[in-house]
């Protein structure tokens, strides 16, 4: 059976390649998350991660077509697949729930189920 879990670092990764779209190759990604999150990451680590992430079917990927501003090398192009989409919503309504049991945030209004 296919782990079905997303770990912190996973669920980011696969939130960017959502928000990229058409530009969601390796390096556009590592770019994306230094940006949004304000922290350096290795191009290893989110190859590694990518690859597993399309193990678990979470992705699926393809080779775009050559650019010249890569010397005419392609890309990988990443997409989420319905079951990415349907891990995200999870480890999104698993945290919403969470959160709102918190005492702290418990006056704070959370849309879950959605």
């Amino acid at each position: 059976m296919k782990e079905t879990k997303l770990g912190d670092f996973e669920e980011t990764l696969l939130l960017i390649v959502g928000i990229l779209g058409e530009e969601a190759y390796a390096f556009k990604i590592a770019e994306e998350f230094e940006n949004q999150l304000e922290r350096s990451v290795s191009i290893g680590a989110v190859h590694s991660t990518l690859n597993r992430l399309g193990e678990k079917g979470f992705l699926t990927s393809e080779m775009g077509e050559p650019t010249a501003e890569r010397g005419g090398r392609r890309k990988r192009i990443y997409e989420i697949t319905g079951a990415g989409e349907r891990a995200l919503k999870n480890s999104r309504d698993i945290k919403l729930s969470l959160w709102s049991q918190f005492p702290a945030f418990s006056d704070l209004k959370f849309n879950i189920g959605s």
